[in-house]
């Protein structure tokens, strides 16, 4: 199975009682991104990126004003990046993004959720090494050809592009995502993304053979999303 089908797969997977998270997610790195320079996306290149970003994932506007509108008040609100790493059954490995205002909380809270899952907590950079940072979208799309073209016109570092089942994935430097994706909804009009973010992909995926292991697994996804600091999780394992 290709990378297109692991990405589809995951967006399926999302469901109405994720939204909020979602929202959480977005509502907090938007106030980052705002106040890490001018409250304005047409001064702030990062802030620019993150409105995309949430607007593609269907965020509501209204969560994108709050955000920007709590950053032009002056909002004490103030959020901590804080990664953890680890490995769970099998072979699978996990990488945990958190934002939050108790580094000493957050780190307890994961943690826990390791245990729990008898699941094992690494060092930084134990896993991470075997993932790859990019800007990844997914959307209806066949003709790779031309999507390459376009990519290459507008100066887009491109890593790859995967046509499958009538759905491309493109994957792209991070650092020229904006331009990517100004470069496909100008190819594609009113193009809809089931995936449109910077994020962390395996270099090779794993799949869990055991029940005992999958149930192990499955907990620990399950305490990871209850977590109110935990932001994005990445892992290695394929889904089914």
């Amino acid at each position: 199975m290709g990378r297109a089908h692991e990405v589809r797969a995951a967006a399926m997977a999302k469901t109405a009682a994720a939204k909020s998270k979602l929202y959480s997610r977005y509502g907090k790195e938007l106030l980052i991104a705002a106040k890490a320079g001018v409250p304005d996306p047409e001064m702030n290149l990062g802030l620019k990126r993150k409105i995309a970003e949430a607007k593609a994932n269907q965020v509501p506007a209204d969560v994108i004003k709050r955000a920007i509108e709590k950053a032009k008040g002056g909002s004490g609100e103030n959020y901590d990046s804080c990664r953890y790493e680890g490995f769970g059954p099998g072979a699978a490995t996990i990488i945990i993004d958190c934002l939050t205002d108790n580094t000493n909380r957050s780190v307890s809270a994961v943690k826990t959720c390791f245990n729990k899952a008898h699941c094992k907590m690494g060092v930084a950079g134990c896993v991470s090494h075997s993932y790859d940072n990019v800007g990844l979208f997914n959307f209806p799309y066949e003709d790779e050809e031309g999507m390459l073209d376009a990519l290459i016109m507008a100066d887009v570092n491109v890593i790859d592009i995967e046509s499958e089942d009538g759905n491309m994935t493109v994957t792209v430097d991070p650092t020229d995502f904006h331009k990517a994706k100004e470069a496909i909804d100008a190819l594609i009009p009113e193009v809809e993304y089931d995936a449109c973010e910077i994020t962390m992909l395996p270099q090779e995926y794993v799949t869990l053979e055991s029940e005992e292991d999958k149930e192990s697994w499955n907990r620990l996804l399950t305490m990871l999303d209850d977590c109110d600091d935990v932001q994005k999780v990445y892992h290695n394992v394929e889904a089914e």
